[in-house]
């Protein structure tokens, strides 16, 4: 949703850009295209290969572009450094980069035999082999139920147990064939029985949630007046989030929602990207 976000943020004209999860760089380039020449940009990533991508793609802005590998949860931190002690636009596109997904070591896709590991940053201590190997059935349950909405997750966390007893589960085939045999191997409206608890791992080994609710609670102070934030989830847990963080937000004054209800992708850009089809961009605003 690349040019609904620029028309959300552009209108504003802003001079201080913070892009939270800058990746490879896609939004701060067509965002920094669009700004006034003024206009400088923070961009955070966990993901240190992603952010060497993003430096060459925005090295022609020189000094306008800042990269940090940081979590968003750190963006408050992170602005004090650069000297955004207010900033005029935030964007926060929470969906998992392709650039790693693409990649089977990374381990983050089931479709790609690799190492179970989904860390975004990979000097991280925490991967996803080690919370199949050596948590409880009920733990492993709970993380699959909360964090990937999956009604089978007792069922896929007994199969994990089961299988680790006879030998270690490393690789993501692994555990692809173990929750295959736990649920079946299809599933109506063509989503794989794996999406969800590789949803749930992968959230589950980054934190992305406990982050999520840190750059809500501390960034919306941070912003000018007439600054806005805007936000892109992709699963329902993230949008209550940030639904439910921006609606308190503008009931207590100071704030206004631009977005009364979540803009959607385009049927040509789903058609274009399948992946967009569960986009959901909001956008808050603070007041004059």
């Amino acid at each position: 949703m690349a040019a609904e976000v620029i028309a959300l943020i552009v209108e504003r004209r802003p001079l201080r850009i913070v892009d939270a999860t800058v990746g490879t760089g896609g939004h701060a380039l067509a965002l920094l295209g669009a700004a006034p020449p003024a206009a400088c940009l923070l961009g955070l990533d966990r993901d240190a290969q992603a952010l060497s991508v993003a430096l060459a793609r925005l090295e022609r802005f020189g000094a306008r572009v800042i990269l940090r590998q940081a979590d968003f949860a750190d963006l408050t931190a992170c602005a004090d450094e650069a000297g955004f002690m207010q900033i005029d636009a935030v964007i926060a596109d929470l969906g998992m980069s392709s650039f790693a997904l693409a990649d089977p070591s990374r381990g983050f896709s089931f479709r790609h035999e690799g190492p179970l590991d989904m860390r975004m940053d990979p000097s991280q201590g925490l991967r996803a082999a080690d919370i199949v190997s050596q948590q409880s059935a009920e733990e492993i349950a709970r993380i699959i139920y909360e964090y990937g909405e999956e009604r089978a997750s007792r069922r896929i966390a007994r199969a994990i147990v089961e299988a680790r007893r006879r030998r270690p589960i490393t690789t993501t085939g692994e555990l692809r064939e173990i929750i295959e045999r736990a649920v079946g191997g299809h599933r109506r409206g063509g989503v794989h029985p794996a999406t969800r608890t590789f949803q749930a791992l992968r959230i589950a080994v980054n934190h992305e949630l406990e982050s999520l609710e840190a750059l809500l609670e501390r960034v919306p102070a941070r912003l000018a007046s007439g600054g806005r934030m805007a936000v892109i989830s992709y699963h329902s847990l993230e949008d209550r989030a940030v639904k439910r963080r921006f609606r308190e937000l503008a009931a207590g004054g100071g704030f206004v929602l631009v977005t009364g209800k979540a803009m959607r992708p385009s049927a040509e850009e789903v058609a274009r990207n399948p992946r967009s089809r569960s986009a959901r961009l909001r956008c808050l605003e603070r007041c004059a």
